[in-house]
């Protein structure tokens, strides 16, 4: 999987003009998922990132967690993520987990998040999505580990 995170002030989520989810203080999740990729990295990534401190402390240091602060999480799907733009003009996406199994996989990383204590609301996977937020930090993080790991 490839996360981007952003620690965010706000976030939404519109499609076809209608906001379908919005949340106040948390995590903005750009969630892709890659061929071959299963329920390792699911249950990997949705046990770290509510416990990752990012967030400030008294002092202004980043020691507070997600579950500390009592965010919440909107995540997004987006394939681009696997975007090989190496190779001619237009990124290859061969790397991205085919729709059916990267829906499979989102879900349940939805659901173990959820699971986690974690209060979850999502874009829509697979539509076109107006994503807005108020960056805080602003603090972004790419998050991936080698397969196998």
């Amino acid at each position: 999987m490839r996360i981007v995170l952003q620690r965010v002030r706000e976030a939404w989520v519109r499609v076809n003009g209608e906001e379908v989810a919005r949340i106040g203080r948390g995590f903005l999740l750009f969630v892709g998922v890659g061929k071959g990729e299963g329920e390792e990295e699911v249950r990997f990534w949705a046990s770290k990132i509510p416990d990752m401190r990012v967030f400030p402390d008294e002092q202004g240091k980043m020691n507070r967690s997600l579950r500390e602060v009592g965010g919440e999480v909107l995540c997004v799907s987006q394939f681009t993520l696997y975007g090989d733009p190496l190779a001619g003009r237009r990124p290859s996406f061969d790397q991205a987990a085919p729709a059916d199994q990267a829906k499979a996989l989102y879900e349940k990383f939805l659901q173990a998040l959820a699971a986690a204590g974690v209060p979850v609301k999502t874009g829509v996977f697979g539509a076109q999505m107006e994503v807005g937020l108020v960056n805080d930090g602003p603090v972004t993080l790419i998050l991936e580990r080698a397969l196998g790991k």
